[in-house]
C-alpha cells in the first residue's frame, strides 16, 4: 500500500502492547508493563494488559517509498526487514523453496524447517477468502496468494515460527506466528519493488500479526469441580486426529508436570495406537521391535536424524475441551513422539492401564513442551499459551539410560500404585524447560 505522513499502529491486549510509531525522523519506540520472571520466564500477571517493545523505523516517501522495520524469525533469529502495511493483513517473507521474483540473495531469505500450518487451520481459511478454498486432506499445506493495489503479488505458503519480541524490561516473549513464505513474487506496476525481505500485515483480519498476537493470550479450561485437592483436573475433552472426530468423548484429564509422558486408559490408548497405525500404512515406516526406548517405536531405512524428517508421515493430535467455547490443545506430531539415540521414533503416548493408572488420563511434559502452563487456583482453571522452551532433557546422553522406564509421579498418582518402581522419579517441568 502506498505510504503517506505520519502513522500510528497500535494494538492492546492481554500478552503484549504493541506499537510501532512512525515520527518525522523514523524513530518508533515501546513502553513497557511489569512482569513477573518465574525459572528464567517471563510472564505477565493475569491482571496486567502491559508489555511492549521497540521497533527502530526507517525509510521515507521518497526516494525508497517505504518504510519498514526488521523483524527477527526462527530459533535461533534470523533478521527479515519487512515493508510496512496496514492496508493487508498476511505478514510474508521471501522464500528459499527456491524463489522466482525474490529481490534478496539466498542467504537473506527464509528456510523453511516442515513448520507448515495444515490447510484445517482457521488461519488458512483466512488466508484463502475470496479464493477457491480447498482442503480434502487436513495435513495439507496451506497455499496462499495475496494481491496488492500496486499490481504487486506474493503467491506462497503458510508456516508458523518464533517471532522474538525483546520488551523494554529486558524480558523475552516468543510467540508462535504465522506467516507467509512466498516463493513466486510480482511487480506488475509502474514502481520497482521495494528492497526489503517481505511485507509486515498489520491489517485488522485475523491472519495479521497484530490480530495473532492478541489470540495468543492465555487459553483458559476450567478445573473439574468436586475433583481431588491434589490434582489439577480439567474436562470432558474430545479426541481430534489429524482435524477429525475419533468417536472418544467425555475424558477427563489430570495435568501432570511430573510425568514425562502422557498416558491414556486403555481403551483409549489402543484407539490412538489403532489410528496412527492405520494412517501409517504405505508409509515409509515400519515397526522397530528391538528398540527399547518406548513400547511402541518405528524405523526407517536409514537412522532418523530429528523428528521434522518424519513429521509429514504422522497428523496432528487435538485435545478439545467440550465444557468451554473453542478451548483446544493442539498438539503437532513432534508434541507426542521422541527420537532415540539409536535414531528411531517412538510415541510419547503410553497405555496408563499397564501402569496401574486405571481410567486416569494424565496429560504429561511431552504434550506441554513449548508451553507455559498456568494452574490458577483462585479462579479454578488451568491455562496454557506457546512459547519457546526448551525441550526435555535428552536422558539418553545425559543421564546415560534409556526412555525403557517412564514415570508420572508428581501427583503420587503412580506413587500409590506402584511405589517400588516410580517413587524415586519425581522431577518437575519447571526443571527442564
Amino acid at each position: 500500500m502506498e505510504k503517506k505522513g505520519k502513522r500510528i499502529v497500535s494494538l492492546v491486549m492481554m500478552m503484549l502492547l504493541f506499537f510501532i510509531v512512525i515520527a518525522a525522523n523514523f524513530q518508533g519506540c515501546f513502553s513497557a508493563a511489569s512482569q513477573t520472571t518465574i525459572k528464567g520466564k517471563s510472564i505477565t500477571p493475569a491482571n496486567d494488559r502491559g508489555g511492549s517493545a521497540v521497533f527502530p523505523v526507517t525509510g521515507n516517501v521518497y526516494p525508497a517509498g517505504h518504510y519498514s522495520v526488521i523483524l527477527n524469525i526462527g530459533n535461533p533469529p534470523k533478521a527479515f526487514d519487512l515493508d510496512i502495511d496496514t492496508g493487508s493483513d498476511l505478514t510474508w517473507v521471501q522464500c528459499d523453496a527456491p524463489c522466482t521474483g525474490c529481490t534478496k540473495p539466498s542467504d537473506k531469505l527464509y528456510n523453511p524447517k516442515n513448520n507448515r500450518v495444515p490447510c484445517s487451520s482457521s488461519l488458512c481459511q483466512a488466508v484463502s477468502t475470496g479464493q477457491n478454498y480447498n482442503c480434502d486432506t487436513p495435513a495439507d499445506q496451506c497455499d496462499y496468494e495475496v494481491q496488492y493495489a500496486d499490481l504487486g503479488s506474493s503467491l506462497g505458503v503458510l508456516l508458523s515460527d518464533y517471532f522474538p519480541l525483546r520488551l523494554t524490561n529486558s524480558s523475552l516473549l516468543q510467540p508462535r506466528i504465522a506467516f507467509g513464505c512466498g516463493y513466486d513474487q510480482k511487480y506488475l506496476g509502474p514502481h520497482s519493488p521495494p528492497d526489503t525481505a517481505g511485507i509486515l500485515g498489520l491489517g485488522r483480519g485475523k491472519a495479521s500479526i497484530l490480530s495473532q498476537l492478541r489470540t495468543l493470550g492465555i487459553t483458559w479450561t476450567p478445573m473439574l469441580r468436586g475433583s481431588s485437592d491434589t490434582l489439577y483436573s480439567s474436562g470432558p475433552a474430545e479426541l481430534l486426529f489429524g482435524g477429525k472426530p475419533t468417536g472418544i468423548r467425555a475424558l477427563k484429564l489430570i495435568f501432570d508436570s511430573g510425568s514425562s509422558y502422557t498416558y491414556f486408559n486403555a481403551q483409549v490408548y489402543k484407539s490412538i495406537l489403532d489410528l496412527v497405525r492405520k494412517d501409517l500404512s504405505g508409509k515409509p515406516l515400519k515397526d522397530a521391535p528391538k528398540e527399547k526406548a518406548l513400547p511402541v517405536c518405528w524405523k526407517t531405512a536409514k537412522p532418523i536424524k530429528s523428528i521434522f524428517d518424519v513429521k509429514s508421515f504422522f497428523k496432528p493430535l487435538t485435545i478439545n475441551f467440550t465444557n468451554a467455547k473453542n478451548v483446544k490443545l493442539q498438539l503437532a506430531p513432534e508434541d507426542y513422539l521422541i527420537l532415540t539415540k539409536d535414531g528411531n521414533v517412538c510415541l510419547g503416548i503410553l497405555n496408563g492401564g499397564e501402569q496401574g493408572l486405571e481410567n486416569f488420563n494424565v496429560i504429561g511434559d511431552i504434550f506441554m513442551q513449548d508451553r507455559v502452563v498456568v494452574y490458577d487456583n483462585e479462579r479454578q482453571q488451568i491455562g496454557w499459551f506457546s512459547t519457546n522452551c526448551n525441550r526435555l532433557p535428552n536422558v539418553d546422553r545425559e543421564y546415560n539410560e534409556g526412555f525403557s522406564q517412564p514415570y508420572a509421579a508428581y501427583f503420587g498418582i503412580l506413587e500409590e500404585h506402584c511405589p517400588a518402581t516410580y517413587a524415586s522419579k519425581k522431577t518437575n517441568i519447571f526443571t527442564k524447560k
